[in-house]
Parts: C-alpha cells; sequence; structure tokens
C-alpha cells in the first residue's frame, strides 16, 4: 500500500517502522515542526522526524496539515499528531484514514490515555485502531487489543508496551483492508470516558489522600511529568531533590506519623496507610532503587518528603 504516515510522539515510531519493514510504501511522513528542548532550547525534531531523516523518507513538517498537498496514497495512518485534520484531507486517501489511540474505545479519550488507565486503576488496556471522525476519538472501532497492566507499571513502561502492541494492531487492519474483510463497529457513547491532557500541576502530591490514590499518581506520571519531591530533614531544611518513580501500598506503622513523613521502615505515611517508595530518580541522574540511594544517601524516620 501507499501510505501517509502521520505522527510526532514516540508512540508512532514501531508502527511506523513495521511498515517500512513490510515493504509498504511511505508516500509521506507528516509531523509537527522542530521545537526548542533542553536547557539550551536547541530546536529539536519530532522522534518521528528524526526516524523519518534517518531513514531518508519524504518528511513534511508543518504546523497545519491541512494546508499541504497531500500526495496519492491508499490510506493515511494518524498516530498522536498533535494536530486536528479537516474531512478533506481524512478523506482524501483511497481508503480514508485511521487513527491509532492506546486505549479501550470508547474509554478514555483525549490526550493521555495510557497515564489515566494506571490513574484510574484500571487492571487492563489496550490499543483500538478507529476511523477518524469529526469528533475526538469517537470514529467507528476497527480493531482492538487488551493489555494487563503491572501492579508497579509506571505510564512510560505502559506507554512502550502499548506502542509496540499497536505496531502489530496496525498491521492486522492493513491486512483485513488488503484482504477486503475489514469490519467497522460504532462506539457505544453511553461508555465514553475522558483522559484529559495532564500537567506539572497533575503531578502535586497531597499526602492526606489514600495511598492508593498516591501510588497511582506516583506510576501514572512517570516520566512525565513527575512527582517531584523535596528531601527535607526534621527541621524543614531541603536535604535532595528526588523523582518518584514507582510505589506500592503497604500498610501504617501507628498513628504518630504525619502524612508525608518517612516512618521506621522508610516507608511513607499517607492518611489511611502508607505507601513504600520502591524506585527513585535523583535529580539529573538515572532511576534506581530506593535501597541503592539509600546507601549513600539520608532517608530516615522523621524526614518529609514535599512537593517541588
Amino acid at each position: 500500500m501507499q501510505i501517509i504516515f502521520t505522527a510526532s510522539g514516540e508512540f508512532g515510531l514501531p508502527s511506523l517502522r513495521g511498515l517500512l519493514d513490510s515493504g509498504h510504501e511511505i508516500a509521506a511522513v507528516y509531523t509537527q515542526p522542530d521545537r526548542p528542548a533542553g536547557r539550551g532550547r536547541k530546536l529539536t525534531p519530532t522522534p518521528i522526524a528524526q526516524f523519518a531523516l534517518d531513514q531518508n523518507l519524504n518528511l513534511v513538517r508543518r504546523p497545519d496539515l491541512n494546508r499541504e498537498s497531500l500526495p496519492p496514497a491508499d490510506l493515511m495512518i494518524v498516530i498522536a499528531f498533535g494536530q486536528k485534520i479537516a474531512p478533506s484531507a481524512v478523506d482524501h486517501p483511497r481508503l480514508g484514514s485511521i487513527n491509532l489511540h492506546g486505549s479501550l474505545l470508547p474509554k478514555l479519550r483525549g490526550a493521555a490515555p495510557v497515564n489515566w488507565a494506571i490513574l484510574r486503576g484500571d487492571s487492563e488496556t489496550g490499543n483500538s485502531i478507529i476511523r477518524l471522525a469529526p469528533r475526538m476519538d469517537a470514529g467507528n472501532i476497527l480493531a482492538q487489543s487488551r493489555l494487563p497492566i503491572g501492579e508497579t507499571e509506571t505510564a512510560g513502561e505502559l506507554h512502550d508496551r502499548l506502542a509496540e502492541d499497536g505496531a502489530r494492531l496496525v498491521q492486522q487492519v492493513i491486512e483485513q483492508f488488503e484482504s477486503g474483510t475489514i469490519q467497522e463497529t460504532p462506539q457505544v457513547e453511553s461508555e465514553a470516558t475522558i483522559a484529559p491532557k495532564l500537567n506539572r500541576r497533575s503531578a502535586v502530591i497531597d499526602w492526606k489522600m489514600p495511598a492508593i490514590e498516591i501510588a497511582r499518581q506516583i506510576r501514572g506520571l512517570y516520566p512525565w511529568p513527575g512527582c517531584r519531591v523535596g528531601l527535607q530533614d526534621a527541621a524543614g531544611a531541603q536535604c535532595a531533590r528526588l523523582t518518584l518513580v514507582r510505589a506500592k501500598v503497604v500498610e501504617t506503622e501507628g498513628p504518630r506519623w504525619h502524612p508525608g513523613e518517612i516512618m521506621i521502615h522508610g516507608d511513607i505515611a499517607c492518611s489511611d496507610h502508607a505507601i513504600q517508595i520502591i524506585e527513585v530518580q535523583p535529580e539529573g541522574k538515572r532511576p534506581m532503587p530506593l535501597a541503592d540511594y539509600r546507601r549513600g544517601n539520608s532517608w530516615m524516620p522523621g524526614m518529609r518528603l514535599q512537593s517541588i
């Protein structure tokens, strides 16, 4: 098939690789323009743009796809693109346009389905391939897959598993288009839920919340925006800055501990139970088990974690 591939983030990379490996012709790759990134604010291509450059693909970086003159194609595949596509562009390819979305639609429509699957405490999620529709993530379902969510899995880990799974699902749908066996199922609107965009305020921890919600918040918001905390001594002086990576709920050790305080065995007190921090990321360093961090840094009873 001749395919227009439209994406920006890393979620689409396995699918683009899979299309090339399968011998499909990529008529063009459309992605967002380069944007400032890093401390130096250097203009940086999207992950899709960088891959397309490395593979010498026909790459177009534009802020508005709808103003482009699209090449002839059989199908357009849209994955985490970040632009609203007009009906004229959607209908341009011979077979129309499809979208890979990282949830079991109609659940978790919106910008952050992977994060919200963990934040809501779901035990499973999956991918959906749908027809592009005027309303966000509301098109007819062409295929779905299901994946269990690990007890201490982070959003980053789940994102990567879904991205690989999505590449296989894209191949399945293309084969069904080629064989003429594709089937469409309308979404049940009454079952629709929303996965709104996240920001750094989403990662501020209120230690008075139930422990299960805090553990999900830590895992569901890593690596971005990341639950960042300042480690404070008993006098309130900040000793270190950390991003909390992975946590789980444990029983509290008694009533005398205040929410956010490190208890005798190193767990953190919450309003009901406590959470055990399994993994942390010190500022400027890679993630590491808390046990390794404690070998060279203070993590003592009575110290506190304060969101920053």
